[in-house]
């Protein structure tokens, strides 16, 4: 009887025993598989941060401006181009500009598709009909890009009726804007006052391109010297360097203008 009772007893620790042995075996054996089952849940973690880090990367690629386009006539408002020649922004310098701008939709366009739809907008278009004069003005980072968009753009406006293509050094941009104009503006405002410095930014604030462009005319006849709106030729020319025929220089912009 005690002999049985011990043997059942020795089975006893036996079975515990090698419960402890196989429970301490298994432990190690799966401590591997646990750390590579953390790894693989945290692989989608990683994918996850590499793919917003990508996205990141692209998004300020996409919405940072590298040239703009100042488009004015009455209406002043400028177009932000991105390095893929998209606008990404549409910003109103004037009442009428900012209406203009609130309303039109050429976010995401190309820069000549959006220049077409300005152009075309029934509000622009009632001034192209008559005698305003638009300007346009092309500023950029990216010489080259704002070349390319220069040349475009004066293509398009060839047979458009008092038309002036420009390009201004991208340093004019933030001058412009300290004083609430568009670019286009600025650079007309700078042109009028080089010929009567009295002139104030509040002066043409309120006024439209083709009334600083009569005071500039004025202005020259006044000083005797030949408004850069004048050609013996019938060919337009804005101040600075520019694509086409005709050159000049003023300040640090340089351009293009035609009258269709």
């Amino acid at each position: 009887m005690n002999d049985r009772i011990r043997e059942a007893f020795d089975q006893v620790h036996a079975e515990e025993n090698l419960k402890i042995g196989a429970r301490a075996f298994l432990t190690r054996k799966t401590r591997g598989y646990r750390r590579w089952s953390i790894g693989r849940r945290l692989l989608p973690i990683f994918a996850c941060l590499l793919l917003l880090l990508a996205g990141w990367g692209g998004y300020r690629l996409y919405f940072t401006p590298t040239s703009l386009i100042s488009i004015d006539i009455n209406p002043s408002m400028e177009l932000e181009v991105n390095r893929f020649d998209r606008v990404i922004a549409v910003r109103g310098y004037n009442p009428d500009g900012e209406a203009l701008a609130s309303s039109i939709n050429v976010k995401h366009l190309g820069y000549a598709e959006a220049v077409e739809r300005v152009l075309d907008d029934p509000r622009v278009e009632k001034y192209l009909s008559g005698d305003a004069v638009l300007s346009i003005v092309v500023a950029g980072q990216d010489e080259r890009q704002s070349e390319a968009i220069l040349s475009e753009i004066s293509a398009r406006t060839e047979k458009c009726r008092n038309a002036y293509c420009y390009a201004a050094d991208f340093e004019v941009v933030a001058e412009a804007h300290a004083h609430g104009l568009s670019c286009g503006k600025y650079r007309m405002f700078l042109e009028a006052q080089a010929l009567d410095p009295d002139l104030s930014i509040q002066d043409v604030q309120g006024m439209t391109m083709k009334e600083i462009q009569s005071r500039i005319q004025a202005l020259t006849q006044e000083e005797g010297v030949q408004d850069p709106g004048e050609s013996s030729s019938a060919e337009h020319h804005g101040s600075g360097k520019g694509h086409g025929n005709g050159h000049g220089e003023q300040s640090a912009l340089r351009g293009k203008s035609r009258e269709g």
